[in-house]
């Protein structure tokens, strides 16, 4: 029952009826990555491309697409990877979820939420006085 009211309400977890509905019409399913989400092609877009899109295994964050899905949904390659022996390149990162708001965002030296002092740079501001 919840998952469908989610369904119906949010678009952020998961598919929504909408989705469900346009790819179980239209869509043809060509793979999935090691995150659980699944990848469908199907019906043609305004420049003559094939339709592309991902249905996320629970929370949609663009982000976490790997990159040789990530290079299959842009039109950059049209083999994808489940037809191909993909590897990710040495410098290519598995995925993080958004730190933001956690404790894993990112704090610079002398933030507000961390310890010590922001480092002095060529255009901070000195504030005019009348005696200097």
């Amino acid at each position: 029952m919840m998952k469908s009211l989610l369904q119906i309400f949010t678009w952020w977890n998961g598919q929504t009826i909408g989705t469900r509905f346009h790819t179980w019409r239209f869509g043809a399913r060509v793979g999935s990555d090691e995150a659980g989400n699944v990848y469908y092609q199907g019906g043609k877009d305004s420049e003559g491309r094939t339709r592309r899109w991902v249905i996320y295994n629970g929370y949609a964050d663009a982000s976490a697409i790997p990159p040789g899905w990530h290079g299959w949904m842009h039109h950059r390659t049209d083999v994808s990877p489940a037809d191909e022996n993909y590897k990710p390149r040495e410098w290519q990162k598995p995925h993080r979820a958004n730190g933001t708001g956690s404790s894993e965002a990112y704090r610079p030296p002398g933030s507000i939420n961390n310890t010590g002092e922001r480092p002095r740079v060529t255009g901070d501001y000195d504030a005019w006085t009348p005696r200097s």
